[in-house]
């Protein structure tokens, strides 16, 4: 089937926004290709420094004839509901039918070529593109990222004829901005597109752009006895800045080697986009850097590695005025009052009295997790010291960092040094959390001052808006509680409210894990707020209903539930425990004995919090309920049999409600 091959060519397109221009631009060919019935055997688009492009497979030359029934409204309705109706579809009254009373339109629309389709697809899709900034230029009005120089729509080897605001559609694209012709070439599938881009100095796919700068990378630091030091988000970055990527090895002057590694490749990183490069024989940084080139330079990248070089240089002399000068002046009391003058909150006060908060908050945690109440306290007043340093305020992501190296050159005991180094972490999935007792303590303290004040002053996120992080603090907290098997309890640093808000967090977290959201629910309905207990009722629950007794313990429990709930609606439910009653069915007297023999031991397995064992009680209940409910009628006609029955019933429903609420459980 024909193929729809389009590029829109521009001016260079930021490299953090491409990856999302070309999902939003496969959403939004889906959508328009699905609302007229276009259902493609392949789609796919890519990004880079200059185009976005879309290549979609397996779409017909032209739409299918289409019949729809609408329905409009009742026959008794308002003759201007039936106007308005006949305006909508185009059709006069005696065309209509009816039935039960209701006007029904069949309307039926002739397919269309689908080079229409697609030329007004591509123009809704141009003006109604979404990016994070975008640009007028020349007299025109349209908007995008930077100034649109050509459109290229092909299908089935043929152009689309359109244009928007002058900007003509056509067969042509261009290559590489100086190592290409400098001439358009043509292109009327995607063959011949990859092939003429390739030709012309152009790497279309940003996977194919990654794997490149990886691989020269790696053979330039092996010819030097080096190794890469991998960056992902780097590589992602400079993967959309250049179209033909060329490492480069540079040199740089081993005298900034003295620095702490992580200002050398934060210079390196957010300035220049370099990568670093270690010694494998000692582990720690070289005098060496990989740039990334958009040419491939008949001198190898000689004059481009000394050009970069001289600018590093540079980069790093203003990193050791910062280095040397909060050194000298390392005074973390001045920082400190310097705080009382930042803002934090308009509503939360300053960053000092943040800091307050922090270190009283520490000084109440250390015990329980094992720190020591002076040294937390110590360590979170002097955790936020270095935003006030020039280093941080030049390298905002050094924050915490560096406030670590400021503390032991200043003399401070290690373990303090580190709390400050680590409370912020974890800063994502990838980070790894504190394990010292003491940096624990801070780094909690840290995240439950920030939720509890932004909670407080009701600036909870809302939809995908999370202005203050507050998602990415709660599941700190979380990571921490769990990975360090801290028995804490939430109640007491946290209100109802943001003890769900932790409990939509954990559903996160174990979502990722394979765990199901309602469980989640069934176990913090029980009222438990230890995060280590409520993830361990969580994976055993998980693993017993995945049991064929587990399962069908569950049916037996939501038929008892149902029961219940039905006569209550009724009035109140019998109350005391269930009886042996003379005459009473075999299957009734085996439930209580089951019950009754259960009870004790699933009491002993709850308090030495073994969940599975308790999931173990709970099965010897599955027999026994299943056979109740077969041969036992519950509404007997004898009130005192009936009563004994919903006594039972209520008995097995709470003695299962100790582990969890199954009632919340999926079916």
């Amino acid at each position: 089937m024909p193929q729809l091959l389009l590029e829109i060519f521009s001016e260079e397109i930021p490299a953090r926004m491409q990856a999302g221009a070309a999902r939003d631009l496969e959403r939004m060919a889906r959508e328009r290709l699905a609302e007229a019935g276009f259902l493609p055997e392949a789609l796919k688009t890519f990004a880079g420094p200059r185009r976005l492009t879309l290549v979609v497979e397996g779409l017909p030359a032209a739409q299918g004839d289409r019949r729809e029934e609408v329905k409009g409204p009742r026959v008794s309705a308002p003759p201007q509901a039936l106007e308005g109706f006949l305006r909508k579809t185009g059709l006069t009254q005696d065309q209509l039918v009816e039935r039960d009373g209701i006007y029904v339109a069949v309307v039926e629309t002739q397919g269309r070529a689908t080079t229409q389709i697609v030329a007004e697809m591509v123009e809704q899709i141009v003006r109604g593109f979404s990016w994070p900034k975008s640009m007028t230029w020349g007299r025109g009005k349209l908007r995008w990222v930077r100034p649109i120089q050509r459109i290229l729509c092909v299908f089935d080897r043929e152009i689309v004829p359109f244009a928007i605001d002058g900007i003509e559609s056509g067969d042509q694209s261009e290559g590489h901005r100086f190592m290409g012709s400098g001439e358009p070439f043509r292109a009327r599938d995607f063959d011949d597109y990859r092939a003429g881009l390739l030709a012309h100095f152009v790497v279309l796919d940003v996977e194919e752009r990654k794997a490149r700068i990886l691989e020269g990378a790696k053979t330039l630091c092996f010819a030097r006895n080096l190794e890469l030091v991998a960056d992902d988000g780097l590589l992602d970055e400079v993967a959309g800045l250049a179209e033909w990527p060329t490492p480069v090895l540079g040199d740089m002057d081993p005298a900034f080697l003295d620095l702490p590694a992580e200002v050398i490749r934060t210079s390196m990183r957010t300035h220049q986009k370099y990568f670093a490069v270690r010694d494998p024989a000692t582990g720690g940084l070289a005098p060496h850097f990989i740039t990334i080139a958009n040419i491939a330079a008949a001198d190898g990248g000689a004059v481009i590695a000394a050009g970069n070089a001289k600018v590093l240089s540079a980069r790093l002399s203003d990193a050791r005025f910062f280095w040397d000068e909060d050194n000298l002046s390392g005074n973390f009391d001045g920082w400190l009052e310097k705080l009382n003058g930042v803002t934090f909150h308009a509503k939360l006060g300053t960053m000092a009295q943040r800091v307050a908060r922090i270190a009283a908050l520490a000084r109440e945690i250390a015990p329980l997790v094992g720190a020591d109440r002076d040294q937390a306290e110590k360590a979170a007043r002097l955790a936020k010291a270095d935003l006030a340093s020039q280093m941080v305020g030049e390298f905002p992501e050094l924050q915490g960092l560096m406030g670590g190296y400021y503390a032991r050159a200043a003399g401070l005991d290690d373990a303090v040094a580190d709390a400050i180094r680590d409370h912020y972490k974890p800063q994502g999935p990838g980070d790894a959390v504190p394990t010292a007792p003491l940096s624990v303590a801070v780094a909690l303290a840290d995240k439950l001052d920030t939720l509890v004040g932004f909670f407080a002053i009701d600036e909870k996120p809302t939809g995908s808006r999370d202005p203050y992080a507050l998602r990415r603090a709660a599941l700190g907290v979380i990571r921490i509680v769990l990975e360090n098997g801290l028995r804490l309890s939430l109640a007491q640093f946290a209100d109802a409210e943001l003890i769900a808000f932790f409990a939509d967090r954990l559903k996160v977290t174990l979502k990722d894990q394979g765990k199901r959201h309602d469980l989640v629910d069934a176990v913090f309905a029980l009222g438990d707020d230890d995060l280590v207990r409520i993830v361990a009722r969580v994976e055993a629950l998980d693993g017993f209903l995945k049991t064929e007794d587990g399962a069908n313990l569950l049916a037996g429990y939501k038929r008892a539930a149902n029961i219940l709930k039905a006569e209550e609606k009724k009035g109140a439910l019998p109350t005391g425990a269930p009886t042996d009653l003379t005459g009473a069915p075999a299957e009734e007297t085996a439930l209580l004995a089951a019950l009754r023999a259960v009870e004790p031991r699933l009491a002993a397995a709850l308090a030495a919090e073994d969940f599975t064992g308790a999931m173990r009680e709970l099965a010897a209940l599955r027999g026994p309920v299943d056979a109740f409910f077969e041969k036992v009628l519950v509404n007997a006609d004898v009130a005192a049999e009936r009563d004994n029955r919903l006594r039972l019933l209520a008995a097995v429903r709470d003695a299962m409600g100790q582990v969890a609420d199954f009632a919340l459980v999926a079916g």
